[in-house]
């Protein structure tokens, strides 16, 4: 059994996880299969289980929520992955869940849109500024030079980045201007008036999976293609999509399936708005600790 930590994780590297996602995807792996996450309250906190098989692994990510840890010095969310034999249900390796969480979710968004980024430089704004934005940030620029990247935060005293702030008019040129829009916050209402988004622009939500909070306004879900990872997940995950359905700005059957998009048998347009809401899935946690485990055992 290996155990691998978050700079083991890390080594695979942003395009060696985009590639990991979309050759699961492209070799017939299907996202609607996948179990749905289970939540397990406990006295301090939760577990949040999420299972998952392929044709060659099988593995869980066991995520820890303790809002107490904070004031202890402690993260807030912890998380493990252990990844077995399909065959056998031995465990292979044990992988660090949060690095592995960090790595993949920027994988899946880019993986996602990566037919309809255009081929040239991208000015990119980001709302957040923890691992979640400047991990976007990385991925975008594994596939995609990088013309400027403005992170938009409430505070930017209390960033560590060079941040902009959020609602000011500095804030409103970028997005005006921005090929792609990130919004990778822990916000549970729309953090940005999509008014000023461009027609064409690429919109990517990665901060919640709730059916009760949302990034994005119900304008931009109304005006865009909206791309998830799986329709039935979205519809009972996603906000942003459940609050747009009820607003009657969006129908379930125009949610394109991200599959579709990286298999070819969907082209997204071109000219107007594109949304990819991702709430996460543990097939994509699978398939990336699997290119993981293979990439370590590449280097010895």
């Amino acid at each position: 059994m290996r155990v691998l930590d978050a700079e083991a994780v890390a080594a695979l590297g942003p395009t060696g996880a985009v590639d990991a996602v979309t050759d699961a995807l492209r070799g017939g792996l299907d996202p609607s299969a996948d179990p749905a996450r289970t939540l397990v309250d406990l006295a301090h906190g939760q577990f949040l289980l999420m299972p998952s098989q392929t044709a060659v692994a099988t593995g869980v990510k066991v995520v820890t929520v303790a809002p107490d840890n904070p004031t202890r010095g402690l993260p807030r969310i912890q998380a493990s992955y252990l990844l077995f034999d399909h065959d056998t249900l031995t465990l292979r390796a044990v992988l660090d869940g949060t690095a592995l969480t960090t790595l993949r979710t920027p994988a899946v968004s880019v993986a996602a849109v990566l037919p309809r980024l255009p081929e040239r430089a991208l000015r990119v704004v980001v709302v957040g500024a923890g691992p979640q934005a400047t991990g976007h940030v990385a991925t975008l620029a594994a596939v995609r030079d990088l013309e400027s990247v403005s992170y938009l935060v409430r505070a930017p005293s209390r960033s560590r980045l060079e941040a902009v702030t959020l609602g000011s008019n500095e804030a409103a040129e970028a997005i005006r201007s921005a090929d792609v829009v990130v919004c990778a916050t822990s916000a549970r209402t729309p953090v940005l008036d999509s008014a000023v988004f461009r027609d064409d622009v690429l919109v990517i939500a990665v901060g919640s999976h709730e059916p009760d909070a949302r990034e994005l306004d119900t304008a931009i879900m109304g005006r865009a293609t909206v791309v998830v990872e799986d329709v039935e997940t979205a519809l009972r995950e996603a906000g942003d999509v459940v609050m747009a359905l009820e607003a009657r700005a969006l129908d379930r059957t125009e949610l394109v399936p991200m599959r579709d998009v990286v298999t070819g048998a969907v082209s997204l347009p071109a000219d107007r708005a594109v949304v990819f809401k991702s709430v996460g899935m543990s097939w994509q946690d699978l398939v990336v600790a699997e290119a993981v485990v293979a990439h370590a055992d590449r280097r010895g």
